[in-house]
């Protein structure tokens, strides 16, 4: 086997137990393969494929068919969730100190509380047994960002006027591709036909992808508005 023919390829009820978490994907799976059988999954084609390239950590698609079976695929979800849980609380540690720029107090009374939160979270995500529940471990995450969000609006928050569009885009980006991975859209209408390309998973992934890249821009308007602020009383 070359590096470009890869194995003969899977059906769901032929593929590991373990692999059989969305029915409607049909086909495509790859066997229970060695490390290097996995790594050589990179060069062809299979109903993972386009995971691993729209994915940012790519470990857990690349590896979950290794053969240590359902322990390694566990401990490498566990670390996706990890790395998933990470982003979302070090990305809002930004938006939680320029928000609350000129309450010294209160910024770091939320910081603690939000990095205890995503503790939280963190548990409840590398535990979780479903994808609901994954997308709900994130829901305090969210509702506090809200609140911070809420401030801004209000005026009683700091921030810049443009990176609040940003965030809120951000946010329903993060939700929307969510609850499509947790629906199961497209797949779930037309069963087989989206094994390999545009199928949830896929669509969520370039969603999460688009919100990280409206945090980085959200982000860089309130460093940029940040250079020529000054609170009131200093």
């Amino acid at each position: 086997m070359d590096y470009f023919t890869g194995p003969k390829l899977l059906d769901f009820k032929n593929s590991p137990p373990h692999l059989q978490f969305n029915k409607f994907v049909l086909t495509g799976y790859r066997p229970i393969s060695t490390y290097r059988d996995c790594l050589r999954s990179l060069f062809y084609l299979h109903n993972e494929f386009g995971n691993i390239y729209t994915h940012g950590s790519v470990f857990y698609h690349l590896f979950m068919n290794h053969e240590g079976g359902a322990p390694i695929y566990d401990t490498l979800l566990s670390f996706d969730m990890f790395g998933v849980c990470l982003v979302n609380t070090l990305g809002a540690l930004p938006i939680i100190h320029i928000t609350l720029l000129c309450y010294p107090s209160s910024r770091r009374v939320a910081m603690l509380a939000y990095l205890l939160l995503s503790g939280y979270g963190v548990h409840r995500a590398v535990t979780a047994q479903s994808n609901v529940h994954r997308l709900q471990s994130f829901v305090w995450q969210a509702m506090f960002r809200f609140i911070l969000f809420m401030l801004r609006l209000t005026g009683a928050g700091r921030g810049s006027p443009t990176s609040l569009r940003l965030y809120l885009t951000m946010d329903i980006l993060a939700l929307l591709g969510g609850l499509v991975n947790i629906s199961r859209l497209p797949e779930r209408f037309s069963p087989g036909r989206f094994d390999y390309w545009f199928n949830s998973h896929q669509i969520m992934h370039i969603m999460v992808i688009l919100s990280i890249m409206y945090l980085h821009w959200g982000t860089l308007e309130d460093l940029t508005w940040l250079k020529g602020y000054h609170c009131p009383d200093e």
